[in-house]
């Protein structure tokens, strides 16, 4: 049965229960939720060079970035579950000077290596959306004291 966990529109908890990889063994059962794999998706991600942040455009969703509400990042992935498979589509911001492709490249096999390491499971695509090219931060100097 495959079932979708769209990150970006609220679903029922029975409906996120059901988007949920189950592994039995002799003990029990075993169940990765969607959750589980969307947090692995974001900190691989955020790990590779050049990304900047998950994607969310609005202001709303820059400030509730800055208090640390999750939000941003829900609406930045989609997770697909079917059985033991899974497929992922990631939205992100690329700093500015890095060759797109190659970074998306990186993000996808980091986001595979990790989901399939942690979980388990075989993730079967990694759909990567670079949503903004962003200025990087330019540090700020400290005044330089001056010699008499």
């Amino acid at each position: 049965m495959k079932q979708t966990v769209s990150k970006q529109e609220k679903v029922s908890t029975a409906v996120k229960e059901a988007a949920a990889c189950e592994k039995g063994n002799e003990l029990g059962l075993i169940k990765i939720h969607g959750n589980v794999i969307s947090s692995i998706v974001r900190h691989a991600a955020l790990s590779i060079e050049g990304i900047s942040r998950l994607s969310g455009s609005s202001f709303v969703d820059n400030i509730a970035e800055i208090v640390g509400s999750r939000k941003i990042h829900d609406r930045a992935i989609a997770i697909e579950i079917d059985e033991d498979k899974v497929a992922v589509e990631i939205k992100v911001n690329l700093l500015f000077g890095y060759n797109v492709p190659e970074v998306a490249a990186q993000v996808q096999s980091v986001i595979i290596e990790e989901v399939e390491k942690v979980t388990g499971m075989t993730a079967t695509s990694v759909n990567v959306i670079i949503q903004e090219i962003e200025e990087a931060p330019v540090p700020e100097e400290e005044p330089k004291e001056i010699a008499e």
